[in-house]
């Protein structure tokens, strides 16, 4: 790989080549995952992420099977629905023998079963021949292990490493072990049943003799952990058990969607189980990590955004992420973290470098967005869940969160939060749309700080009328109506300095002098979503974020095709991504825009069509809809992507008007609507408190008609046309 630390300060993703070239195949469990080639091997092509991973490190730099010194042919490859098992079929090429062919080719059938466990990846080899005579076959496994740092991955050179240790072998086993500048040991062990033939530091050979129409089965785990003491690894079967019963655990709360359309049933299962995927259970609770390959790890963004997006179908999440972060919430200040006391967590990284400050990512805090949207979804769960206790927990962290908003966040005093990079190695720009070239002007001139976003400021505004919802729970009366004061304050402030007439919408941030960058982008759609747009404005912006410029036929872009730094390749300036046209989704239903809510919802599903596995990717180019295409690929997305994988369920949700309101006992549906694709949609077992319903709602020519299927316990279903 060529050599690149960062661009412009920023940390970047090196790209040789496209994730697309090749369709790989993802498992993750845990802190562990895993990005195979469609045969289940790992090599080191296209960008080179291929690996096994775990907490941040690659335990498994090269995973190669072989029949004889060839690559068996690909017959299929697919991660089973429920993420739980990646199957590939695979049979011989023809095999030769002094001009002679000894095997024909599709002889023998290769099933390779694979899946992870508890810091374990598990598969399974089984052989079948489908010849009336015995078949004699070599089948080979070269394997690696370089240790390598995600962040090395990605492409940052290291002026120094540590060092490999010498391998040990026994007959059934293999241990390879590296010694980082840290001094940790990470260590990966390789255990076979039965014991090959021939074994070595980097292969493994089996001398298979197959009976006629017989099959023999190979299995083998490979370890990211050392073996704890009298716990000795589960085989191949337990282990499969112990992972497919997690999984039905970690859905068992959550509310059952399905649709007359089986196409989006496709996405919406797809999606479902992709975000299952990616939680991962933590000593705080469950948190969805936010992507493979890159970002598997916590982001505090991410998890708050993915959260809300999920709480309507389970709020169990968003109470993981909150205790999460406030766990983690800075209580000192310390620029080289860019953390401030109250301040929310950006990102959390492990592994050599981390340890060692070769990044500054370990623990992070360079995120302008993430401590008003801690405030903010913390009011949503608890009018999702009518939880007092959770208020009196979260009660101390939403005052400290609000501290920093007026200590720190308002740099210069003049009610609006800005962010300025502290720490010389973290993020120049600290929204979600952190790239080094995404705030700009007009003119294409970068944007020169303290920045306030627009979308900041919504969410500001969000989270103080969500501390004032807590406060009166809470009897802070007084306190209520000040944070309320407050956000009324930054509303008319915010119209006043944001609104740019000719436009017609908001300026994407305010600059170090005050001046506003006048360009059209998607940052106000999040406006929409908190509230802080005026009645009379927001049709208006919605019309801009739907208009051609904006629109690509698949999504609403980041940035207008006429804008000085448009380009739709871009991460940021011209790129569509499903969570934020999902958000701007939500802000047009919270005014009432239903025709553009479907459009984008239209646009978003007809992608997910194309797409492999019917997974939204984090993000895909902004390139205009072509007729009997699907949407260009993004070269270095991440897929799955939570937040992606969370967009179905909040477009559900802005469709149907749906708004859960516990402490009144109330299931709200307001101005529903359905597109042409989706005839009925049924929800089983929706919980509100200790109360649940089952419902079905399905359109007709100007109404969406609603039934109650069953009811459990004290709450009503109320429609408003």
């Amino acid at each position: 790989m060529e050599e690149i630390i960062t661009v412009q300060n920023q940390f970047y993703i090196l790209a040789t080549s496209s994730r697309v070239d090749e369709y790989g195949r993802v498992l993750k469990q845990g802190d562990t995952f895993a990005v195979f080639d469609r045969h289940g091997n790992i090599r080191q092509i296209g960008l080179g992420e291929q690996g096994l991973y775990q907490a941040g490190t690659r335990f498994l730099s090269r995973f190669d099977l072989r029949l004889g010194e060839r690559r068996p042919l690909l017959l299929s490859s697919t991660v089973k629905q429920d993420n739980a098992l990646l199957t590939v079929d695979l049979t011989n090429p023809d095999i030769a023998n002094g001009g002679e062919i000894v095997l024909p080719r599709d002889t023998v059938h290769i099933f390779r079963g694979v899946f992870l466990w508890n810091g374990a990846c598990y598969q399974r080899l089984r052989l079948r021949n489908y010849l009336s005579r015995p078949v004699e076959i070599s089948l080979m496994l070269f394997f690696e292990a370089d240790y390598a740092d995600i962040f090395e991955v990605r492409g940052v050179k290291r002026d120094r490493r540590g060092e490999l240790l010498a391998p040990h072998v026994q007959h059934d086993r293999v241990e390879l072990a590296y010694r980082g500048l840290d001094h940790q040991e990470r260590r990966t062990t390789l255990r076979f049943e039965p014991s090959p033939a021939v074994l070595d530091a980097t292969r493994a050979e089996y001398h298979v003799t197959l009976p006629a129409h017989g099959e023999e089965s190979y299995y083998l785990t490979i370890s990211c952990r050392p073996p704890e003491p009298n716990s000795p690894l589960p085989d191949y079967h337990q282990a499969f058990e112990a992972a497919a019963r997690e999984i039905q655990e970690f859905r068992s709360h959550d509310a059952e969607v399905r649709t007359s359309n089986e196409q989006f049933n496709v996405w919406l299962n797809r999606s479902s189980m992709d975000l299952h995927l990616m939680v991962t259970r933590t000593q705080h609770g469950p948190y969805p990590y936010a992507g493979v390959p890159w970002f598997s790890t916590v982001f505090g963004r991410d998890g708050l955004v993915t959260a809300f997006q999920f709480l309507w179908i389970n709020p169990g999440l968003a109470r993981g992420v909150f205790n999460y972060l406030a766990a983690t919430q800075a209580v000192e200040a310390n620029p080289a973290q860019d953390a401030e006391p109250g301040k929310i967590l950006h990102e959390t990284r492990r592994g050599e470098m981390a340890a060692l400050g070769e990044i500054p990512f370990g623990r992070y805090y360079g995120a302008v967005d993430t401590t008003p949207l801690f405030v903010m979804l913390a009011g949503d769960y608890y009018e999702r869940t009518s939880d007092r206790e959770f208020v009196r927990f979260i009660w101390p962290h939403v005052l400290a969160a609000l501290d920093w908003i007026d200590r720190f966040g308002d740099l210069d005093g003049d009610g609006f939060v800005e962010y300025s990079q502290r720490s010389p190695r973290g993020l120049a720009n600290q929204g979600w749309k952190d790239s080094h070239d995404s705030v700009f002007h007009a003119d294409g001139t970068l944007a020169e700080g303290p920045i306030a976003l627009c979308e900041v400021q919504g969410y500001v505004y969000g989270a103080r009328h969500a501390a004032a919802q807590m406060a009166h729970v809470l009897g802070e009366h007084e306190k209520a109506e000040a944070f309320l004061k407050q956000a009324e304050e930054l509303r008319e402030k915010f119209e006043a300095a944001f609104w740019c007439e000719e436009l017609s919408t908001y300026a994407l941030a305010l600059d170090g002098r005050k001046q506003p960058c006048r360009v059209r982008t998607s940052n106000p759609g999040h406006c929409l979503f908190a509230g802080i747009v005026s009645q009379e404005r927001a049709a208006r912006v919605g019309d801009v974020l739907l208009g051609e410029a904006m629109f690509s036929g698949w999504g609403v872009r980041t940035v207008a095709e006429n804008e000085a730094r448009y380009n739709p390749m871009s991460y940021h300036n011209g790129s569509v991504w499903p969570h934020d046209n999902a958000m701007i989704a939500a802000g047009l239903a919270r005014y009432g825009l239903m025709d553009h809510v479907m459009k984008i919802v239209t646009g978003m599903f007809d992608a997910s069509l194309f797409v492999d596995l019917h997974r939204l990717p984090e993000l895909f180019c902004g390139f205009v809809r072509r007729p009997g295409e699907g949407p260009t690929l993004y070269p270095v997305a991440c897929a799955p992507q939570s937040w992606a994988c969370g967009a179905v369920f909040l477009f559900l949700q802005s469709l149907l008007g749906l708004k859960i309101n516990a402490p009144l006992r109330q299931v709200q549906f307001v101005r529903s609507v359905l597109p042409s694709a989706l005839k009925r949609i049924w929800v089983h077992g929706l919980h509100l408190a200790d109360a649940s319903v089952d419902l079905a709602l399905e359109r007709f020519p100007k109404d969406v008609g609603i039934e109650l299927l069953s009811r459990r316990g004290d709450v009503d279903i109320v429609a408003l046309k």
